[in-house]
């Protein structure tokens, strides 16, 4: 290979990295490393085209047939460390270039988790954070999975870093529900009344009122209970959970 060749082939190495696109500013692309080396290979570029320049011109000013063949054999070592140095060049390019489309797919992953996403509940569809989608779910996972303490504190949690949520009578319904599978029916009756008194158009509501109930007849307050219960009548009729209050008014006596 000539030096012409050699220095096409710098020229390559050059405009490859000299095309690169401009890393963004720091605060959104942070891979310092792979910013020097962009830089660092521009530089060494330039160095190793500006060097073959010279050599050439070198040889255009060297008339003389023997002083270039004494020549010859320095040229062909430099040409070898050149071919080598522009083998790194590419190489270090091409690890930039896979730094930086990682690090681009990887923005794009996270910019997509942080997006808003629609769902549906008791009826409404609304736009929610998926931040609040994954708490809420993760609170119902712990319910399911038995770990009913655990699950009390997030759905607690929940309404305190959402209150506005379309999700939080839902979690208010799902609290009171923790602390009944746990037996603690004074927590109980305090989680599902706040249902009641803040969420009053919660299909939850009539289930929410057996429970207060059933936590009543526990504590043995069967006026309460009674109360209760005639109230599910009244406001549910021909509903299964008329129903069901019905049948246990007898136990209130």
């Amino acid at each position: 290979m000539n030096l012409l060749k050699i220095r096409q082939c710098c020229a390559v190495a050059a405009f490859a990295v000299l095309s690169l696109p401009a890393i963004a500013a720091p605060g959104l692309f942070d891979d310092d490393e792979a910013r020097k080396a962009i830089l660092d290979l521009r530089a060494k570029v330039t160095a190793l085209t500006a060097k073959l320049d010279a050599k050439l011109e070198e040889k255009a000013d060297k008339s003389s047939l023997l002083e270039l063949n004494n020549q010859n054999e320095q040229l062909r070592s430099e040409i070898a460390s050149l071919r080598g140095q522009i083998e790194v060049l590419m190489n270090e390019l091409a690890n930039a270039q896979k730094r930086q489309q990682d690090f681009y797919a990887d923005l794009d992953k996270r910019l997509r988790a942080l997006e808003p996403k629609k769902v549906s509940v008791d009826g409404r569809e609304v736009t929610i954070e998926q931040s609040e989608q994954r708490a809420f779910d993760a609170a119902m996972n712990l319910y399911k999975a038995g770990q009913y303490a655990n699950a009390a504190t997030a759905f607690t949690n929940f309404n305190v870093s959402y209150a506005s949520s379309i999700f939080a009578s839902q979690a208010q319904y799902w609290l009171g529900n923790s602390y009944y599978a746990q037996r603690d029916c004074k927590n109980t009756i305090a989680a599902l009344q706040m249902l009641l008194k803040s969420f009053p158009d919660s299909p939850k509501t009539s289930d929410a009122m057996l429970n207060i109930a059933a936590c009543q007849i526990d504590l043995k307050d069967k006026k309460e209970a009674r109360k209760t219960l005639e109230a599910v009548i009244a406001k549910f009729p021909g509903t299964d959970a008329a129903q069901a209050a019905k049948s246990r008014l007898p136990s209130t006596k």
